[in-house]
């Protein structure tokens, strides 16, 4: 008897662990999900954890909850002055309404970035093609990206898609105009060093000629002092030596003797004098005149 419906038991207990594993879905934080009876929608959930459904009847669709991030691919935009530019932007976006979603894209998260990003690339080369290249660079910057985003967002909207936030990470010139304006920029500063150096030079040439003329004026004027000053002060010594000349004759005419002698007397040079010279009047005699 045991026996019999043992094996009946076990199917039986195998039929409802499948039937309780296909009751439950599980939901983590970073997901949310929306169930379907036969292809209709009956709910959406948004908290994590475990769930029940009718098994094999109700699917579940699973969601991304987080903000996602679109790169888009670099563009060229012709601004209202008729510069082109190049211009890199990111979107922040995320699934708001998981059933609008599903209806839309079936769920698939590819589909809805490249409508997404169809859809920033068109507003963008809207917005950014009426105005200046100028107000780019300006804080108007953030208030055309804020633009941008509302458009985007209106769009994004019929995908259930919220659209958190559109940015600019570069908006530059094309590589060739930017090499053309690097040149001209380039040749223009050395045009100004050139400019520069030039007057430099001139500058300095009229500097080292004033100090040319500066240094002969004084230095003939130091020679033409020097000169009043050596003749005055010749003409003292004149005065002091006639003066000295007057008073003791024999003293002067033995102390200019003595002069000669110290200038003369162990010299390299040779005199060849008469002993009996007046040169050497002093040495001949203690009492010469």
């Amino acid at each position: 008897m045991n026996r019999r419906w043992a094996v009946p038991g076990l199917i039986a207990g195998f039929v409802l662990i499948v039937v309780a594993y296909a009751s439950v879905f599980t939901v983590n934080v970073m997901q949310q999900a929306i169930v379907l009876q036969l292809g209709t929608y009956v709910r959406t959930v948004r908290d994590p954890g475990l769930h029940w459904k009718i098994p094999f009847l109700q699917d579940v669709i699973y969601m991304d909850k987080r903000i996602l991030a679109l790169e888009l691919p670099p563009q060229e935009v012709i601004a209202s002055d008729e510069k082109r530019l190049v211009v890199d932007a990111f979107v922040r976006f995320r699934i708001a309404d998981p059933l609008q979603f599903y209806k839309t894209v079936q769920g698939d998260e590819s589909t809805a970035r490249a409508r997404i990003s169809t859809s920033v690339v068109s507003n963008l080369r809207r917005v950014l093609g009426s105005e200046t290249f100028t107000t780019l660079l300006t804080g108007q910057r953030s208030e055309l990206m804020n633009r941008i985003r509302d458009l985007v967002h209106d769009d994004a909207a019929k995908l259930g898609v919220q659209i958190v936030d559109v940015r600019l990470k570069r908006a530059d010139l094309p590589p060739e105009i930017s090499q053309a304006i690097y040149s001209r920029m380039q040749k223009e500063y050395n045009e100004q060093a050139a400019g520069r150096r030039a007057s430099g030079k001139e500058q300095a040439q009229r500097i080292r000629a004033q100090a040319d003329r500066d240094k002969a004026v004084i230095v003939a004027e130091a020679n033409r002092q020097s000169q009043v000053l050596r003749g005055e002060g010749d003409a003292q010594a004149l005065d002091i030596f006639a003066d000295a000349f007057g008073r003791d004759i024999n003293f002067f005419e033995f102390y200019r003797s003595m002069q000669a002698y110290q200038k003369v007397i162990g010299k390299d040079d040779t005199l060849v004098l008469s002993p009996d010279s007046e040169f050497f009047k002093y040495f001949r005699s203690v009492n010469a005149r």
